[in-house]
């Protein structure tokens, strides 16, 4: 029996420290918090939580279908624009062909046109979020959730954004 206990607490001081290092892993390694951005020419772009901080700030107040609350982060066109994506003057002719995917960790995907996004088409500031009411995005939300000021139906309000791609209709 003796024997026995000892092989149990062998086994437990060996499997333990890989349990542990497998979740400090997964916590400080930053990959749920990168971005990938695919621009028009098919390159990727990783993003991380430090990138965004170099951009402008935005927060919305939002309210629909049980999502509310004050989301702070950048627009997503400004994104677009670290991919070289057409907008302000050279959205035009063909370039409004071109569309925006953005995809949520669970495969969960939403289209928009790159015009609903350009401040020269629309008022209205789409915002990749890294916040809500002043604390990072809950895990079931975060890190990143895509926020649609003025639709009445949230279904585009992607949560767990992990991938925005850039593509133009033939």
């Amino acid at each position: 029996m003796t024997r026995r206990f000892l092989a149990l607490l062998a086994t437990i001081a060996l499997v333990a420290p890989l349990g542990n290092l497998h979740a400090q892993a997964a916590t400080t390694s930053g990959a749920a918090s990168t971005l990938t951005l695919r621009g028009l020419d098919g390159r990727d772009r990783s993003v991380t939580a430090a990138d965004l901080a170099r951009l402008t700030r935005h927060d919305t107040t939002v309210s629909a279908h049980e999502v509310s609350g004050r989301y702070s982060g950048v627009a997503l066109t400004d994104l677009l624009a670290l991919v070289n994506a057409p907008l302000g003057d050279s959205l035009r002719g063909r370039t409004l062909a071109t569309f925006v995917t953005v995809e949520a960790s669970d495969g969960y995907r939403v289209l928009f046109s790159i015009a609903e996004l350009d401040a020269r088409f629309t008022d209205r500031v789409v915002i990749l979020a890294d916040a809500k009411d002043g604390r990072p995005l809950p895990a079931a939300e975060g890190p990143y959730r895509l926020i649609v000021p003025g639709e009445k139906r949230p279904a585009r309000w992607a949560r767990q954004v992990v991938r925005i791609t850039l593509g133009r209709a033939p």
